[in-house]
């Protein structure tokens, strides 16, 4: 009898049910959705606000935003980065502490910790280097290849920072967030109230995104576990980003806008920071509804899938993009894709694409997924994939039994 491709639904079940009672009963489900939520924030957020325009020969990138800057408050869901630095902090603070509690080095956490943020992009940069010679030596523009090539690798700047931060971790365990808030207000103040050198707001790379980080420190040592401090940071941020905005001049839109003489996030600006806040505080105060959304095991699988290919998807999504964007110039300048996003019909054709993006993107992580699995041998394209959902996915997928630990 030939073996069946596809698994029943009744496997699936089984496979999400094991993966379940798997999971150590004191693991806080919470943390992992958070996570989740903040990755699939930045994808949706790049997804609907970056397009590729084809102007004659070439591709341009532009947003929406700088054609129809009333859809700013569209950054504010999407931009979610302070929250993936919050979990961050807290996961890497308290792994480090499990790991001086077992008797580990400091040396050794680190890189392990470090290999499953580097090996994704040996496989990201290795592809795009064949690929941006690939054009060149077809006959594509500099320009083209150069945006292309731009905005693909624009998520590097992210795994340099946390990278920095995460080795960092055994001295910002105890840094009280306020120390790196004073450090962006006052560099702000220097930048644009006196006029400073604009290299100066590179210290907000650093500075700007400790704040979110040592919250999650903050976090680990349970000084945030009421909702007190929920309410504090949801409400003193967003208080402060509203008079930063309408009365200081910063920008309403949380991303960067092309053409746009100040960004918010290159480098972050105290209003990116205080929004920031305001995120984190929104977050805390879903830490509850979200640990009991995460009792029911088909919710707590995605999630775990999720975090278990957060670096896939966070690497290639913006390769998923502009793969179809290059595919679809062979039917022509399609709306949505290759063209202005100066209307709202460009706004809804965009929405229209998602699911291709998505599926593109699922393509890109059953064949480097592999590459994130704790510098193990990368399984075969696809396989990974197909034994989660097999009848016996948790027994077969290591992966999945490494959810209910990490």
């Amino acid at each position: 009898m030939r073996r069946r491709l596809l698994p029943s639904s009744s496997g699936i079940r089984a496979a999400v049910g094991r993966l379940d009672a798997a999971t150590p009963p004191g693991r806080d489900r919470a943390v992992d959705a958070l996570r989740a939520l903040a990755i699939l924030g930045v994808v949706l957020g790049h997804w609907l606000v970056t397009a590729l325009v084809a102007d004659g020969g070439a591709l341009r990138a532009e947003s929406p935003l700088g054609h129809m800057p009333w859809l700013a408050p569209v950054s504010w869901l999407f931009q979610t980065l302070a929250v993936f630095f919050m979990v961050g902090g807290h996961v890497a603070t308290r792994s480090h502490a499990s790991a001086r509690a077992a008797g580990g080095t400091y040396g050794r956490w680190l890189r392990t910790r470090l290999a499953r943020l580097f090996l994704p992009v040996l496989a990201m940069t290795t592809v795009w280097t064949a690929a941006s010679t690939c054009l060149l030596l077809g006959g594509a523009s500099f320009a083209t290849v150069h945006t292309v090539a731009k905005l693909a690798l624009s998520p590097l700047w992210f795994l340099l920072v946390f990278a920095g931060l995460t080795a960092a971790t055994p001295l910002l365990a105890r840094l009280n967030p306020l120390w790196p808030l004073a450090v962006t207000l006052h560099v702000d103040l220097v930048r644009f109230g006196l006029d400073g050198p604009s290299w100066l707001g590179r210290v907000n790379v650093a500075a700007g995104w400790l704040v979110p980080y040592t919250l999650g420190a903050a976090w680990t040592r349970g000084e945030l576990e009421g909702r007190r401090a929920g309410w504090i940071l949801c409400g003193a941020g967003t208080a402060a980003t509203v008079v930063l905005v309408v009365r200081a001049g910063y920008p309403a839109s949380m991303v960067g806008v092309p053409g746009a003489a100040v960004s918010n996030l290159d480098p972050p600006t105290l209003a990116a920071v205080t929004f920031g806040l305001a995120q984190c505080g929104a977050a805390l105060l879903l830490r509850d509804r979200l640990r009991r959304s995460m009792r029911r095991p088909p919710v707590w699988a995605a999630v775990a899938l999720v975090n278990l290919s957060a670096m896939t998807v966070f690497l290639w999504h913006q390769t998923a993009l502009m793969a179809t964007t290059a595919t679809g110039l062979l039917a022509g300048r399609l709306s949505g894709l290759h063209t202005v996003p100066d209307e709202l019909d460009w706004v809804g054709a965009r929405l229209l694409w998602l699911p291709v993006f998505a599926a593109v993107l699922a393509v890109c992580w059953a064949a480097f997924h592999g590459f994130e699995s704790r510098g193990k041998r990368p399984p075969r394209p696809g396989a990974a994939a197909s034994r989660v959902v097999r009848a016996g996915g948790l027994r077969e997928n290591p992966e999945l039994r490494e959810a209910g630990r990490a």
